[in-house]
């Protein structure tokens, strides 16, 4: 594997922490997916990607290539510092949009067929993506599939558009057809990273810098905090940037938290 270490653009925060972590993707669960071979080198900038999407058991979904980000905001919130330079090693699967109360077969509070399925808690979000022989995105994977090798604040760039996303200021407090922002796709083709509902991660909310080998990415506990991400209400800086990160129990309920599915490539 060649590590890219990716030329940050002026407004990118610069990185405070010397670790470097190589993320291999997580073992499948069910199924296999449909094989696809890495890109032979990973990215290093966004520009160098066009989206590649495919329809895997019947849901859409965007690949997300090797590369290497920033992962964090060293001018951020104490819970997004230090930074890392976080490396995947291959490509993985990640739903083109949070995940539809048409395909989990029953609405949540906000009905309609594409309307993103809330109100439910991480075990349940879980075991959905299981049954798809997918899981859940790591904060690392999340973050990854919405920044990209330049590290944007948000997908579309480091300077909020309110047109771009479903957020306090627009959304008349609802959640709004998955994809009705088109603008706000990230550099993987990934739709309403920003806003519409928050998204649960696989990962237990533990300080940084992100390591997948600590053990926050157990599933099998069931006690301690889960992280969300995807802000939907602006009330702190930054509020539905891609660093921002938030905390709850995993038996959580909430109207505005949803979740996407990913996939490995093999």
């Amino acid at each position: 594997m060649v590590r890219a270490t990716p030329a940050l653009p002026k407004l990118i925060f610069p990185v405070c922490s010397a670790v470097l972590l190589i993320v291999t993707a997580c073992a499948p669960v069910g199924p296999t997916p449909t094989p696809l071979l890495p890109t032979p080198t990973p990215i290093a900038r966004n520009a160098d990607w066009t989206p590649v999407s495919e329809t895997i058991d019947g849901v859409e979904m965007v690949l997300v290539p090797a590369g290497c980000f920033t992962m964090g905001n060293a001018d951020g919130r104490r819970d997004e510092r230090p930074t890392a330079q976080i490396c995947f090693s291959k490509p993985f699967w990640i739903d083109r949009t949070e995940v539809t109360n048409a395909q989990y077969g029953q609405p949540g509070n906000f009905p309609g067929e594409q309307r993103p399925r809330e109100n439910l808690t991480w075990f349940e979000a879980r075991d959905h993506c299981a049954k798809r022989g997918a899981r859940l995105p790591t904060e690392a994977e999340w973050e990854y599939a919405g920044r990209g090798p330049n590290g944007l604040m948000y997908p579309w760039g480091n300077e909020l558009i309110v047109d771009n996303l479903v957020f306090d200021q627009n959304s008349g407090n609802s959640t709004a057809d998955v994809g009705s922002k088109p603008a706000g796709a990230s550099w993987v083709g990934a739709l309403d990273m920003a806003g519409n509902v928050w998204e649960w991660v696989s990962s237990l909310y533990e300080r940084y810098p992100y390591d997948p080998a600590d053990g926050r990415e157990d599933l099998t506990n069931t006690t301690e905090m889960r992280a969300y991400r995807g802000g939907v209400h602006n009330y702190i800086d930054f509020g539905a940037g891609m660093t921002t990160r938030f905390k709850t129990p995993p038996d959580t309920r909430d109207w505005f938290i949803g979740f996407r599915c990913a996939r490995d490539t093999e």
